[in-house]
């Protein structure tokens, strides 16, 4: 086997196609994008109410087995990231390893999981964050206006510039782990002078005490797991931006994998000290906005301001990465004529180097979602995503385990080795424990169903394609043998 090394095979190799997008993103940058759409702050500030109000404050140890899982899936995407680093990750992946159809299904999935998100992102952002910030009163259709806007914006700049994109996500990076750590300090050093909170609250119950088939399937303990199982997911995105990063096949996998590390241990540090800083566990677990109630507490009403407004620019990193990943997806796939209106999807502006019709369709997508949908199920409709993520994963591990043996080795790429297989299995078993977590809850039955619905709509594309256009599903563009042993 012939080591190649990465510089000279992303100047020389660029997998069959024409380099259009340019190599912008430095190291920090790369691990930013991938560290902003996990979004520790963003993650416990919207979820932590879920943990004490189904689990109680204990619940929080549930992040520790989540952040162990997800770090073994980063791991696995981590090398295949180190030898195809391409545009669109997962589907570049499944198409190449396995074969063309095998990574629309790939690339369908990411984009609905990644199209979803955005409006997520933003609608959670207008109601959580900006609107509590500027003592706005609750309003579903202001906040509906709001998230247009807020779309509208990002795409504004994921077009104008991918340095422009990751310049500013670099800062809301940089802010957000220096807001974690800061009030993670300060909530200790209140918690020691006031002695209001106690490290009794690490164990305790909560208002869920005496609660039934609190350890069943189902139940309280499980549900307490969606802290960790909707925060730490989306460390791919540097993937998806590969072809933009500078050195990929050794930035991409570092920042796949640092980033879960990092999220994992700063989100834990953050969860311990919040949860020791409950000075009065009833009254703290039955609001809607926990983290917020317990720094007012703790550290006074500046404190929340200076929260709120760092969620703020937190919360506009996550979606503005989210938006420019979804959109390599739609480029990447519209590259290969494997995407609807395809012609159109696959333009890059020859100025800003960045697929400008693929980013506003997704805001297209967005807006029509906010017209179209009331509100009960517009939100069941954005939590599907974190139904096919998991399965997104577990089934790139499966193709892992099969190719792997076929898979060359990059001279300075990231591996793991003899490490790689124990690994990759104990990652795939992980990925099933972590689909039947989503799945099992009762709450869960709709967000299925719409799954299937968004699944049956890929397939009648996808027919489409083997109908008409059967030629695009079995070929690949020139250039693949880089990227096979």
């Amino acid at each position: 086997m012939t080591e190649v090394a990465p510089e000279a095979k992303v100047a020389d190799e660029p997998g069959g196609y024409e380099p259009e997008l340019k190599r912008s993103l430095g190291q920090f940058q790369v691990f930013a994008i991938s560290f902003a759409f996990i979004s520790v702050a963003v993650g416990v500030f919207g979820t932590y109410d879920d943990v004490l109000q189904n689990a109680g404050p204990v619940g929080i140890w549930l992040w520790v087995v989540v952040a162990i899982g997800q770090t073994l899936v980063a791991l696995v995407i981590a090398q295949f990231a180190a030898r195809i680093p391409l545009s669109g990750s997962s589907y570049q992946w499944g198409s190449r390893l396995a074969n063309p159809k095998v990574g629309w299904w790939f690339g369908w999935a990411n984009f609905c999981i990644l199209a979803l998100g955005v409006v997520a992102i933003n609608n959670a952002l207008a109601q959580m964050a900006l609107m509590p910030l500027l003592g706005m009163a609750e309003d579903e259709g202001m906040a509906r206006v709001i998230t247009v806007a807020l779309m509208i914006v990002e795409a504004v700049i994921v077009i104008a510039s991918t340095r422009l994109l990751a310049m500013i996500n670099s800062g809301a990076v940089g802010l957000e782990l220096t807001l974690v750590i800061v009030l993670t300090i300060a909530l200790l050093v209140a918690v020691a002078v006031s002695g209001k909170g106690s490290l009794d609250n690490l164990m305790s119950r909560g208002i869920t005490e005496g609660a039934p088939n609190y350890f069943g399937v189902g139940g309280g303990l499980m549900l307490a797991t969606v802290l960790g199982m909707t925060t730490l997911v989306g460390f791919d995105a540097a993937a998806n931006l590969a072809e933009e990063a500078k050195n990929p096949y050794r930035s991409v996998p570092r920042a796949v994998v640092g980033s879960v590390i990092a999220a994992g241990v700063l989100g834990l540090m953050f969860l311990i000290a919040l949860t020791v800083a409950i000075d009065d566990i009833p009254r703290i677990s039955r609001s809607n906005s926990p983290v917020v109630l317990i720094l007012r507490d703790q550290l006074g009403p500046v404190a929340e301001s200076i929260l709120l407004g760092a969620i703020v620019f937190a919360f506009f990193g996550a979606g503005m990465v989210t938006l420019a990943t979804c959109s390599r997806i739609i480029y990447a796939m519209a590259r290969d004529s494997r995407f609807p209106a395809h012609a159109l999807m696959r333009r890059v502006n020859p100025r800003t180097q960045t697929p400008i019709p693929a980013t506003i369709l997704i805001v297209v997508l967005g807006i029509a979602l906010m017209v179209v949908m009331p509100g009960d199920a517009l939100l069941e409709l954005i939590t599907t995503g974190t139904i096919i993520g998991p399965l997104l994963y577990g089934a790139t591990i499966v193709l892992y385990l099969c190719v792997r043996k076929g898979l060359g080795r990059v001279e300075g790429a990231f591996d793991l080795g003899r490490f790689e297989m124990p690994v990759a299995v104990s990652a795939l078993v992980w990925s099933v424990i972590a689909v039947f977590l989503i799945v099992a809850p009762s709450s869960a039955r709709v967000p299925i169903v719409l799954v299937v619905g968004l699944f049956l709509i890929g397939a009648l594309y996808f027919l489409k394609l083997w109908k008409f256009n059967r030629g695009v599903l079995e070929t690949e563009p020139e250039n693949t043998e880089m990227f096979k042993h």
